[in-house]
């Protein structure tokens, strides 16, 4: 017997061509015996359209878009309980897919469907994020504080570019731009200090940004979080780091602190930019100051490579 099978889809992934994409794949859905489509019209969408597709009793939601639309996803999914929570599938059609690779799914969108509803499931962690106001917000592969959140906001105003280049646009524009440190107090679960920060990123995964490898060794079911912190540098120290994320060799600057975690917090002298896996959280006209971190071992069933 078949699965009950829903796909929530972005079609306005990946700069509106994930709906040329979901246009193609009808054949295979056919092929399976049916599933049920859903599309996102507004942002949080796919929040609810998970959630409800938990308490509809399907047994699988594929999120068909890029990072952001695996990110709601996953969090109304995680609004389900766990004895009724759907496993989750995807079909990469964004301009990172940060996650799928991190879960080794093919980009080609053929086949990654085919994997979905053909796929065995195994369980993945997710991290939480916790904010002074109790709000509870889940992420799948990457949490960036400050640069990061910054880069992200400036690579939505991109909308010639794609991909890593948009990335990597975003990048070099926020290192000219908004070179602002802040002055955090960070505990973990093994040690505690204070300093000015650049850059923060706490890591599921071990990439973003279509192809940032800011956690060489993270894995999505190791069951520890992973981060990278760029303390107080100059621009041109900053210009110097850059090339050695996209390798990953950055962890051999003084400048650099990597490490590993079950729980994370921190306190800011000023408001926090924050995104979580690419979609903001916090930016201009908020002021969240106070923010802790978790990792949730095995959280989610998920289809993956």
């Amino acid at each position: 017997m078949q699965r009950k099978v829903k796909i929530i889809l972005n079609p306005m992934a990946d700069m509106g061509n994930a709906w040329r994409i979901a246009r193609d794949l009808r054949s295979i859905t056919e092929q399976h015996g049916g599933v049920d489509w859903s599309g996102t019209v507004y942002p949080g969408h796919a929040i609810e359209l998970a959630r409800q597709a938990g308490e509809q009793g399907y047994e699988m939601v594929i999120a068909m878009g890029g990072d952001g639309t695996v990110h709601e996803v996953v969090n109304g999914l995680m609004q389900t309980p766990e004895e009724k929570r759907p496993t989750l599938g995807i079909v990469p059609a964004g301009s990172g897919n940060d996650f799928a690779h991190g879960v080794n799914i093919s980009t080609t969108p053929n086949e990654a469907l085919t994997y979905a509803l053909n796929g065995e499931a195994s369980r993945v962690d997710l991290g939480v994020m916790i904010d002074e106001h109790g709000h509870r917000e889940y992420f799948d592969n990457t949490l960036g504080i400050g640069f990061g959140a910054i880069v992200t906001i400036r690579s939505h105003r991109l909308p010639i570019l794609r991909g890593f280049l948009m990335y990597l646009t975003a990048v070099l524009q926020a290192i000219i731009v908004d070179h602002n440190p802040i002055r955090m107090q960070i505990e973990t679960d093994t040690e505690k200090w204070e300093q000015g920060v650049i850059y923060l990123i706490l890591c599921n995964g071990p990439r973003e940004g279509g192809g940032f490898l800011i956690a060489p060794e993270a894995k999505i079911d190791d069951g520890i979080l992973h981060y990278a912190l760029i303390r107080d540098v100059s621009r041109p120290m900053m210009f110097r780091i850059v090339p050695e994320v996209m390798k990953g060799t950055h962890g051999r600057f003084k400048e650099v602190k990597m490490g590993t975690c079950k729980t994370f917090s921190l306190t800011a002298d000023r408001p926090l930019y924050i995104h979580a896996d690419g979609e903001i959280f916090s930016g201009p006209g908020t002021d969240l100051r106070k923010v802790s971190f978790e990792i949730l071992p095995g959280a989610l069933r998920v289809v993956r490579g």
